[in-house]
């Protein structure tokens, strides 16, 4: 990695603002709740601007990694604050700028204090705070070229996500006795143990490889690798690869390491359910690519197998679940955990197509994820219960509800023309290229997709009105500036995906020279080559 190529430490600056937001916005006196608001939404928003900037500064035909900082930090162990983006990393980036802006304003009633016999005071300017403190952290996460400097934030930001769920439950739940209070100390508790797990697994495993780098520098552990000047014995690369990955399924989640995520999206409020998986979860698959492909690129390849039996099962058993589900939340969890699969499947194909195809489908998975999980929040919220059961002919009384919402489940199932086809298909296109049972398989997935999600559409929105629906209000100002500019990213990255392609395939290829692999040879151009 070359010096910082940057006057204005950019990257820098895109993670430090919204954590002095999150700290001015804690500071604002408890009397003025709709100002800790607002403030909240303007560094949010500022936050935006600057990824913007990373986004046209980057050049995806230019270096590998850009907008570079490098300064030492703590010298005498080798730790120094190693900064810089390639094109999945700045993807990633602008998605989580641009949906904590409408986390916020979808939670903008969320933390209101209410006055019930099992809860208090809920302290508004803490809870934006804690979002903007996450988003800071994810923002590093995806910066962060120095092993330990990533280690630090990856696990740091269980901190303000244990708060957020812990203390700001559901409103679903508000009404209630202490249960739901013991809920959500569950969820968060559960959070917070299977991540530390990963985390502490994690940290043995990047101490091993300062023992045998001598370095936490990923450009200069890999270019040491790549050069010859780095050689790891096989059974210490394959463990460190396995105390690397373990951690990152756990965020990601992957099947069997999956069963904290329905607890914690069905227990927290709507806009921090989309917090876990459409921004903190991404940090898991994203950090696949980054460490542990480009770190131990022949213990990848060794341990593809397995990772693509987890994947298939993720798919599979997910969507499965998703069917079974009486909960509107926790139906989106599952589905959530059978999208994950799809995107471990399309980076552990190994191919230039699933690749990209997993990155895309990080991307759009936030977007369709964050659109029908807000939109469901919004209708809960309503009627006061997240079971399907109490919901019927939702769209004769609210049809704007009821189309953002169909929307929302047509790009959950990959609907062609929107965003989440396009990303589904290269990793479908990838995974049989390489891997044709897996990816027979993996199809399975499309179908249960489609029976879960229109039948959680048909028993929610038609049928009969039912009494208990019958008086409710369609979507406000507010919830409409949440929920169109998706709908409208979710159309236009469906059929002009090329904007984001072209950023994404060039760091797609630099990963797949990393573990020296090429795309497998079509069969018809095989044979004419004969």
């Amino acid at each position: 990695m070359s010096a910082s190529n940057t006057v204005f430490p950019l990257l820098t600056a895109t993670a430090v603002l919204p954590a002095v937001g999150a700290i001015l916005t804690a500071a604002v006196p408890a009397a003025r709740r709709t100002a800790a608001k607002w403030l909240a939404l303007g560094f949010s928003l500022a936050t935006l601007v600057l990824a913007a900037l990373v986004v046209v500064r980057f050049e995806p035909g230019g270096d590998r990694y850009q907008l570079t900082e490098s300064h030492a930090w703590i010298p005498d162990f080798g730790v120094r604050y190693e900064l810089g983006v390639d094109g999945i990393a700045v993807a990633l980036i602008a998605l989580t700028a641009l949906l904590i802006p409408f986390i916020i304003l979808a939670g903008w009633h969320d933390a209101d204090p209410l006055e019930t016999k099992s809860s208090r005071w809920r302290p508004t300017q803490g809870f934006f705070a804690l979002i903007l403190m996450v988003e800071a952290m994810v923002i590093l996460s995806f910066e962060a070229t120095d092993v330990f400097l990533f280690y630090i934030f990856f696990e740091a930001m269980l901190i303000p996500m244990y708060f957020l769920i812990g203390g700001f439950g559901d409103r679903a739940h508000a009404g209630t006795d202490g249960a739901a209070a013991t809920q959500r100390s569950y969820a968060a508790v559960k959070f917070l143990l299977y991540n530390l797990a990963g985390g502490l697994i994690m940290l043995a495993a990047v101490v091993g490889l300062y023992v045998v780098a001598g370095s936490f520098s990923l450009a200069e552990i890999a270019e040491a690798r790549a050069s010859g000047e780095l050689e790891m014995a096989t059974n210490t690369e394959r463990l460190l690869f396995l105390g690397f990955f373990f951690a990152f399924a756990v965020k990601a989640p992957l099947w069997p390491l999956h069963t904290w995520l329905p607890n914690a999206m069905g227990e927290a409020t709507a806009p921090v359910a989309v917090l876990i998986t459409a921004v903190v979860d991404k940090v898991g698959t994203f950090a696949m690519l980054r460490f542990c492909l480009q770190l131990f690129p022949e213990a990848s390849k060794w341990a593809t197998p397995v990772i693509i039996v987890l994947a298939l099962v993720s798919i599979v058993y997910g969507a499965l679940l998703a069917v079974g589900q009486r909960d509107i939340k926790r139906l989106i969890a599952y589905a959530s955990i059978s999208h994950f699969g799809f995107i471990v499947l399309g980076i552990f194909a190994m191919t230039s197509q699933g690749q990209s195809g997993a990155t895309l489908y990080m991307v759009n998975h936030g977007i369709s994820t964050a659109a029908l999980m807000l939109v469901a929040g919004f209708l809960i919220t309503r009627r006061g219960s997240r079971l399907i059961a109490d919901y019927g002919g939702v769209q004769k009384v609210a049809p704007v509800l009821a189309g953002t919402f169909l929307v929302g489940s047509l790009a959950t199932l990959s609907l062609p023309g929107l965003a989440p086809f396009v990303s589904e298909f290269l990793v479908l296109v990838g995974a049989f290229a390489a891997y044709p049972v897996a990816g027979v398989i993996a199809t399975l997935g499309i179908v249960l997709a489609a029976l879960y999600t229109l039948v959680l559409y048909q028993r929610t929105m038609t049928g009969p009105v039912k009494a208990e629906v019958r008086t409710m209000p369609d979507l406000k100002a507010r919830e409409l500036v949440v929920v169109a500019p998706l709908i409208a990213l979710l159309l236009l990255l469906g059929v002009f995906p090329k904007p984001l392609t072209d950023i994404v395939n060039p760091a797609v290829q630099h990963t797949m020279n990393d573990v020296r692999k090429t795309d497998p040879t079509p069969e018809i151009e095989a044979e004419a080559a004969k």
